[in-house]
């Protein structure tokens, strides 16, 4: 039996279909939407369809971004000859927030994963070659420590030291098993300053 009119059952499937939302939350978030004001709503809605239109990919770094370069890459007070390289732009997130690396980031969108079907060519491993043709001394791999981010690591690692350029990778100090975008400042810190080569 239905309890809700079939509006309100959308809304909440619609809400509960977003990751990391159950049905009660997509509950609570469905009635409050409901009892916002119209002109809150809108802006809303407005919003994520704006978003979802201008959203696209960085030119340098492939982060998300409204701009053809993201403002990580458009700083020119950065160290454009460090790069990290991490799986999604929450990681990029969690070392900005710690406010501490002053290189710029590479976004992979993703990881090496075999079972899933995700290999080298299914991930921005392309687009990072091409860039270590500029002026660039040092790649930091800040995958996240999974074995598809520490296959990803050691995959990156091999196809870059022919090149020259120095590798390394984020210290332990992260949790294995666990993301970036869930790990305390003080831990990433660690982890960065004590990076080693690979």
């Amino acid at each position: 039996m239905e309890y809700y009119s079939q509006q309100i059952s959308q809304l909440i499937a619609e809400l509960s279909s977003l990751p990391g939302i159950g049905s009660k939350s997509a509950q609570r978030l469905a009635f409050h939407i409901l009892h916002m004001p119209r002109g809150d709503v809108k802006r809303l809605s407005e919003t994520i369809l704006s978003a979802r239109e201008n959203v696209r990919f960085c030119k340098e770094c492939f982060t998300l971004t409204d701009q053809d370069v993201c403002p990580i890459c458009g700083d020119m007070k950065r160290d454009h000859k460090t790069i990290m390289v991490v799986e999604d732009s929450r990681d990029m997130a969690a070392f900005e927030h710690m406010k501490e690396y002053k290189g710029v980031y590479h976004v992979l969108h993703g990881a090496i994963s075999p079972m899933q079907g995700i290999g080298p060519e299914d991930i921005r491993l392309k687009e990072l070659m091409s860039r270590l043709q500029g002026d660039v001394e040092e790649v930091i791999i800040g995958t996240n420590s999974t074995l598809e981010g520490e296959t990803t690591a050691m995959y990156i690692s091999k196809l870059i030291k022919p090149t020259g350029v120095k590798v390394s990778r984020i210290a332990s100090g992260v949790p294995v098993g666990g993301d970036l975008e869930n790990t305390d400042e003080i831990t990433l810190l660690r982890a960065l300053e004590g990076r080693t080569e690979l």
